[in-house]
């Protein structure tokens, strides 16, 4: 007696797929254990020549492509596709304990079932179901994978009864008649193709596209396809053509003894693959080394935000925050901290402007600089942290703009084409950024771009230190657009920014603060940024406050300030609204009307008089008058108050 052997898959997953895996469980499947279709194919096998010319035949391998996990998957010629189910596990212990016979089981009935129905001799691919069961480590792009190819073993064996190594059959004939990459098919009369529903046991045989190399051993598929001609055909006899289409002299007939009724009533299956060491037990792909370390590096970043939105917060948009555009009007103290936070929260493009150089002070309480930057004068600032960035963080968008920002009472500061370069220049950047950071040491730098910002209409976000307290604010959005409550960094004041830069004693010229604050207003204005972002009415939502805490935010990370005021002392934070304020010497409307009207002029007049600005919002009138109201109001004073 000969028993009928066969040679199992060998299995194979193209790189991409674990890519094309990583995507859908980092965005859709997060934690979801729910079985996922997947499409696998073989294709015949294949010659090779070694280094002394010897022909070697290559098995053919079931192979999962990148695209596997599409729902509909172009099939090429010559290759024969399969479809399964994935099932992925969340941890390597719940990949080694899972109960893989249950999964194969599920897998063995639903074969079953469509041999028993019929439905397998209308579509032969279903005798091809399968089983993935894997793990992705996505920190290490580790991949621990197991694949089962349910085939059905009856009690008695298949008997080969005869090989046929000549064939008389017309196989390039054979080939030009194939149709639809059947994997499986009849043939009539020695040589007309048909569909396996179209089989007749008196004038025709089997034939199925063999993806072994063995000449004793013919392909894995042939298991399920001697179950589906038993039951459909309820044949004791079979020829079968193992139909090798890489070598078509080494294809053979094959004449089969099916084993009797009973021994298909306890019905067994087999087909867990071997792993590399031949023992019953899973793989794994390592693709740690094989990858690009700048784009580890890349999607590193965002699976540690993604593995935020499995849990805590669904509906994050981390597209929005990636695709922001934020400028950094200052390099220094606020602006390393902010660029550092903002990395953090995956976004992509960072700009710098800032027109200083490092000195010996700034890299132990800057974290872009190191202390060769400092050296011979020192780097500028702006460039320097723009390229330091990028080494953090390989694929961010990072420039540094080396200018100046024009400040009221700084006439002397630059030439007219400087100035109207750098005016054009700084008005470019605003407008092609989504969000704009006021990170800069004094007032009157911030108001320039307060002005461009609410030309523009931009998120503005402005932070200040003092001592032991600081400010983190966001700008409201342009009045003359929609109507808004919020105001900007100058719409308390009542006098216009002025030289406050000039008589300064050293303790004034540097910033003087608690080491630790810049990091907290750093990273208190991203926050409020992604906040802000989050929130369905974007630039123009309202403002929250300490005392309406209870109530729900638009924003899904919480409150919505409009200023926070931090008093490190104390430790302690102030939340509070501040309105918007029509003789506003940065934001107003009669500002931004006599900016446009000729933005040179108007910049050259302010650098000289800052007042200029108190006269066209109004407010030098106002303080006329109530120095007027003063100047009038006569105290009289009795004597019995003494």
């Amino acid at each position: 007696m000969n028993i009928l052997k066969f040679t199992p898959f060998n299995s194979s997953v193209d790189a991409s797929f674990w890519q094309s895996l990583v995507e859908k469980k980092l965005n859709i499947l997060k934690l979801s254990s729910e079985t996922q279709i997947i499409q696998g194919h073989y294709t015949n096998a294949t010659i090779a020549t070694n280094e002394k010319n010897e022909t070697i035949n290559i098995p053919s391998r079931f192979h999962i492509p990148a695209e596997g996990l599409e729902e509909e998957t172009h099939i090429k010629m010559g290759y024969y596709s399969y479809k399964g189910i994935l099932v992925n596990t969340n941890t390597i212990e719940e990949f080694r304990t899972i109960d893989k016979n249950q999964l194969f089981q599920q897998v063995t009935e639903k074969i079953q079932n469509a041999v028993q129905t019929g439905q397998a001799l209308n579509n032969p691919n279903e005798l091809g179901s399968f089983l993935l069961l894997t793990f992705a480590d996505l920190k290490k792009y580790k991949f621990y994978y197991w694949f089962g190819f349910p085939a059905f073993m009856p009690t008695e064996p298949w008997i080969l009864l005869h090989k046929q190594d000549s064939i008389d059959i017309d196989l390039k004939e054979l080939l030009k008649n194939m149709k639809n990459n059947w994997p499986f098919f009849a043939i009539k009369n020695k040589q007309h193709v048909l569909p396996l529903n179209e089989f007749n046991s008196k004038d025709c045989i089997i034939g199925f596209i063999d993806p072994a190399t063995s000449i004793d051993a013919p392909g894995w598929p042939l298991r399920n396809l001697l179950y589906l001609v038993y039951k459909a055909f309820n044949l004791r006899n079979l020829s079968i053509l193992c139909w090798r289409q890489h070598q078509p002299d080494t294809s053979f007939i094959i004449q089969v003894e099916l084993p009797q009724t009973s021994s298909y009533d306890n019905l067994k299956t087999v087909g867990w693959e071997r792993n590399v060491q031949g023992k019953l037990g899973p793989r794994m792909a390592d693709l740690g080394p094989l990858m690009d370390p700048t784009r580890l590096a890349d999607t590193s970043v965002d699976l540690n935000l993604k593995l935020m939105r499995w849990r805590l917060m669904p509906d994050l948009d981390l597209e929005k925050i990636k695709q922001t555009k934020c400028l950094l009007l200052g390099a220094g103290t606020l602006g390393c901290y902010v660029a550092r936070c903002l990395i953090g929260w995956g976004v992509r493009h960072i700009s710098f402007v800032d027109n200083g150089k490092v000195s010996f002070s700034n890299p132990v309480r800057q974290p872009l600089y190191q202390f060769e930057d400092s050296l011979n004068g020192g780097l500028l600032k702006a460039k320097s942290a723009a390229k330091n960035l990028k080494l953090i963080q390989p694929t961010v968008i990072s420039e540094g703009y080396d200018i100046s920002i024009p400040m009221p009472g700084h006439h002397a500061q630059s030439s007219e084409d400087k100035l109207a370069h750098d005016i054009d220049t700084l008005s470019q950047l605003i407008s092609d950024h989504d969000v704009i950071f006021l990170l800069t040491d004094s007032r009157e730098s911030r108001w320039f771009p307060t002005l461009l910002a609410t030309k523009y209409n931009k998120i503005v976000i402005n932070s200040a230190l003092g001592f032991d307290t600081y400010l983190v604010m966001r700008h409201g959005a342009r009045q003359h657009q929609q109507q808004s409550e919020l105001g900007c960094y100058f719409c308390n004041d009542i006098v216009a920014p002025t030289d406050s830069l000039t008589d300064r004693t050293l303790d004034q010229q540097c910033t003087v603060t608690r080491p630790g604050l810049a990091a907290i207003a750093g990273a208190l204005s991203v926050e409020l940024m992604v906040s802000l972002l989050q929130h369905p009415d974007g630039i123009n939502a309202k403002a929250d406050t300490s005392n309406n805490q209870t109530q729900s935010s638009g924003s899904i990370l919480g409150l919505l300030p409009h200023q926070i005021r931090g008093f490190l002392g104390q430790f302690s934070n102030m939340l509070i609204v501040g309105q918007a304020y029509e003789k506003c010497t940065a934001c107003s409307e009669k500002i931004l009307n006599a900016y446009d009207e000729d933005h040179l002029s108007f910049v050259k007049q302010v650098l000289k008089d800052p007042l200029y600005l108190e006269e066209i919002t109004g407010l030098d009138a106002m303080k006329k008058e109530s120095e007027s109201l003063l100047d009038d109001w006569d105290i009289e004073i009795d004597d019995d108050d003494f």
